[in-house]
């Protein structure tokens, strides 16, 4: 089993992309003959999620995205995403990766950069990370695969975060393999000082005040001094469950991804002379897409 795909953008993008990132792995099974291809992607997230946090107002979107994929491993891919709110409608975020990975028989192993552009409107969670370079090693036992993943996350204006991660998993096939599951369970742990910018910018700071949030927070507008007393700390921040579901047809994938993040480690928010005790929800989200794959190069006959 490849599943380099569980970790490229699980937390580069993850959960945001990771149905895209789903089918890469899938296009690069069915194109086993070794050459290059080229992966195009169109899909639909509810809500975008990261660590298990999310804003106080839905962040649906539609986002489309086109990769290349060297048969050396090298890879380079670029997304657009395109947020469908019912208040906002814009292009919220550009990002481009590349990257190497190495696929062995039972050992798969490789590393990424990601630069992000934020729309200076957006209020993903993610909207100050600016870049970030994660590497991930996998092993497949056959009953089950685990992933080890590391990742530093730039932010604007803000230290970097740490972030490592477990990923277990299994894919099931049918019969013909056209029709696969892949039941998945993950543990991320890291630091918080992206979601202090976050906080700073867009909940508390300079967003003007359009929803309750998870915390109560989002009454306070235009707070001056923002801090998260557990940013610098290392701790588990989220558990996810997921059940990637995929059919494929010659070239075309189709897919459907549930999951349920089950954020930990509550941050303490003091806001000027008020202190605030975040109460973490768990969240269920789902995405949904279909990409088309071709290889870069006729085979020989």
């Amino acid at each position: 089993m490849k599943a380099w795909f569980i970790f490229f953008f699980n937390l580069v993008i993850l959960p945001t992309f990771v149905l895209a990132q789903n089918n890469k792995k899938s296009a690069e099974e069915m194109s086993s003959n070794g050459e290059s291809y080229v992966l195009m992607d169109v899909s639909y997230i509810n809500d975008a999620v990261f660590m298990g946090r999310r804003d106080s107002i839905s962040t649906p979107y539609i986002f489309a995205s086109i990769g290349y994929y060297d048969k050396s491993g090298v890879f380079i891919d670029a997304s657009a995403s395109y947020l469908v709110s019912s208040e906002e409608n814009r292009i919220d975020l550009f990002l481009i990766s590349t990257g190497y990975v190495s696929d062995a028989e039972k050992f798969n192993g490789g590393i990424s950069g990601t630069a992000y552009f934020f729309n200076e409107d957006s209020y993903n969670v993610k909207s100050e990370i600016v870049g970030d370079i994660s590497g991930f090693l996998s092993y497949d036992f056959k009953a089950l695969e685990v992933s080890l993943m590391a990742s530093t996350y730039f932010n604007d204006g803000s230290s970097a975060d740490i972030f490592t991660g477990l990923i277990l998993d299994r894919i099931f096939y049918s019969n013909d393999k056209n029709f696969l599951i892949d039941p998945t369970i993950a543990v991320y742990a890291g630091s918080q000082y992206f979601y202090q910018e976050y906080y700073r910018t867009s909940r508390l700071g300079n967003r003007k005040v359009r929803g309750q949030g998870q915390t109560g927070a989002s009454n306070i507008a235009a707070a001056t001094t923002i801090e998260i007393e557990e940013a610098s700390e290392f701790n588990i921040l989220n558990v996810e469950l997921s059940l990637p579901i995929q059919y494929h047809h010659k070239r075309f994938i189709l897919s459907f991804t549930p999951a349920l993040a089950l954020p930990q480690s509550s941050a303490t928010i003091t806001v000027e002379d008020s202190i605030i005790a975040e109460d973490l929800k768990s969240v269920f989200y789902f995405s949904v897409g279909m990409s088309y794959w071709f290889n870069t190069k006729k085979r020989e006959q």
